[in-house]
């Protein structure tokens, strides 16, 4: 007798778009694993509504900064917490309210911890949650007061972006607005030189630093394949690339904004 096949299992990218998704359209969102959770826990700004943790996460969490925790046998979590199932979860998670950064306007213009020069990054169409998680801890690192991107077309607040993002999600603004052309325009008037990241620029991004010393920049990134919209590109002031030593070179979205954040944030 054949064996019957079991249930396929859904490729991560799958899940990880259909908890997005969800996310979006909550007005909660559960955070998982012990880095993301304890600064979670850490934030004042944060508000907390529920903490699931097994005994040896809380033995491992530490301070739980007055929340008290549904201790619960490791064997149930998954079905004690919704999508646990779905994530790495190291026996600890949170569920949270969004944070709310304000203004884009208070975001940008509010300085940043020993900035080099005010910096922000935008992002258009990126939705891949790991990615955006891995830009918001570049930022963090270089000091940029930002992150912005669509609303619609970008990934909400998830326990996978958060855990890529290694606590930046607490820490690091990311602002979703609702139009990404009319925040680009509103950067240009509060002083930024709007700067994409293109293969087809023409010339390089240190180049380009090198003439603009301390000015205020927003560096523009696309998404993998797409690249920015047409509207976008041509709000940027400068469509510049990022020079490779051979002619297969590509970088994903936050591989790229790691460079050229390096880039501008050198003396």
């Amino acid at each position: 007798m054949a064996e019957k096949p079991g249930k396929a299992k859904k490729p991560t990218w799958v899940i990880d778009k259909e908890r997005a998704r969800r996310a979006s359209a909550a007005e909660t969102v559960w955070l998982f694993g012990l880095h993301a959770v304890r600064d979670a826990l850490a934030n004042p700004a944060r508000e907390k509504l529920r903490l699931v943790i097994t005994p040896n996460a809380r033995d491992r969490l530490g301070d739980l900064h007055g929340i008290e925790p549904e201790i619960t046998d490791p064997r149930v979590f998954d079905k004690a917490v919704p999508l646990a199932g779905e994530s790495v979860h190291q026996g600890a998670a949170l569920e949270v309210k969004p944070l709310k950064w304000g203004s884009l306007s208070e975001a940008a213009l509010r300085a940043a911890p020993g900035e080099v020069r005010p910096l922000v990054v935008a992002l258009d169409r990126v939705t891949d949650p790991h990615n955006i998680g891995a830009v918001l801890r570049t930022a963090e690192v270089f000091g940029a007061r930002a992150v912005i991107a669509p609303a619609r077309h970008s990934a909400p607040e998830t326990g996978a972006l958060a855990k890529t993002a290694s606590g930046a999600l607490e820490r690091q603004p990311y602002l979703r607005v609702p139009n990404l052309a009319d925040a680009l325009i509103s950067l240009k008037e509060m002083g930024f030189i709007l700067i994409g990241l293109d293969g087809t620029g023409t010339a390089t991004l240190p180049d380009l630093l090198a003439d603009l010393p301390g000015r205020a920049i927003c560096v523009v990134l696309g998404a993998e394949g797409p690249g920015m919209r047409s509207r976008t590109m041509e709000l940027c002031d400068h469509i510049v690339r990022i020079p490779f030593a051979a002619d297969f070179g590509s970088l994903n979205v936050s591989n790229a904004a790691a460079v050229a954040l390096y880039a501008a944030t050198r003396p």
